[in-house]
């Protein structure tokens, strides 16, 4: 009970985030110049590179929370160990690199200690999902090989049994 009310917090995260995330990327032009006019005159001069950045880190960014979901798909069918999940964490792993070398691009043009630990954050967030992938990889192999073993012994029993029931 206490699982399952936790899976469905999650899932409500994970959509809040999903649908938000959508917004903050459609309004990212206008919130940007809003933001360049209050905060920082670094903003207005480098207005392009960090609209760049900031869409294309946005726009992976709701990739990973996208396959995030559709995990959590799979948590919620109780069949977790599927090749989809495995497929879903090396995207994960392309998306989070993706973001890394926009933020490391940005560095070029708005050298920043933000920047650098970003791009750190979603490089160990690549090398996370690539490691999470293997280990799920294996995970599902051996579940199809037990389940071929489980399938195996089961018809090899029925014909035994209807061999026996024969006499």
């Amino acid at each position: 009970m206490r699982n399952e009310k936790i899976i469905r917090v999650t899932k409500g995260v994970l959509d809040f985030m999903f649908f938000s995330g959508i917004a903050v990327v459609v309004t990212l032009p206008w919130t940007l110049k809003l933001a360049g006019r209050y905060y920082d005159d670094t903003l207005q001069e480098q207005y392009i590179p960090m609209l760049v950045t900031l869409a294309v880190s946005g726009i992976f960014g709701i990739l990973i929370v996208s396959q995030l979901r559709k995990m959590m798909e799979t948590v919620v069918n109780g069949s977790c160990f599927v090749y989809q999940n495995v497929k879903s964490l090396r995207l994960m792993t392309r998306f989070s690199l993706c973001i890394t070398a926009a933020f490391l691009l940005e560095m070029f043009f708005v050298p920043t200690i933000a920047a650098v630990v970003i791009a750190v954050i979603f490089f160990v967030a690549a090398l996370f999902s690539q490691v999470l992938s293997q280990v799920f990889g294996e995970a599902v192999r051996y579940k199809e090989e037990n389940d071929l073993t489980i399938s195996w012994r089961r018809r090899w029993n029925i014909h035994i049994c209807g061999a026996n029931s024969r006499r």
